[in-house]
């Protein structure tokens, strides 16, 4: 049986192609996942946990926040890294300017947090997000607790104003 030229193409098309087939879906869905993980995790701007109790202050500071040790100062709670560790009630009542269970938190989250030798002459850093209607005493109060607990660079959370 004599082929002519088109079969003959046909068969040896056919000879010389593998069996090999690559599904490409698996691999697009692990790009598309790895592509979404380095957008959400690419962003610039430091943000800090705010809950809805704590209503900050406004600012027009240009400064990105740093990557800092958090006491919370609600209208009730005095929180260090989201957990309480006192009262507002209690730290208001205290005759003492220090706050006990406050720095009983502090120097043990001290202990945890790995300092750099060039950088332990600084002293260690705390950012204070205080509501913006509590008494100045009660933030002098954190002020002075975490000063005692070794933490000499204190900043304060703000709200960034709009710029209008």
């Amino acid at each position: 049986m004599k082929l002519t030229p088109l079969q003959k193409r046909a068969e040896r098309k056919g000879r010389n192609q593998t069996g090999l087939d690559m599904n490409l879906v698996s691999l697009i869905d692990v790009f598309t996942i790895l592509i979404f993980f380095l957008l959400s995790n690419s962003t610039g701007v430091e943000t800090l946990p705010s809950p809805k109790a704590v209503q900050l202050p406004m600012s027009s500071a240009d400064k990105e926040p740093r990557d800092t040790l958090v006491v919370i100062i609600s209208g009730s709670d005095i929180l260090v890294g989201g957990r309480k560790v006192a009262t507002v009630a209690e730290a208001m009542a205290a005759t003492d300017d220090v706050i006990v269970p406050l720095k009983a938190e502090l120097e043990f989250m001290a202990g945890r947090q790995v300092i750099r030798a060039e950088n332990k002459a600084q002293g260690q850093r705390v950012t204070i997000m205080g509501d913006k209607d509590i008494p100045y005493r009660l933030l002098k109060k954190v002020m002075v607790t975490a000063s005692r607990a070794n933490f000499s660079d204190v900043s304060f959370a703000v709200r960034q104003r709009d710029a209008s």
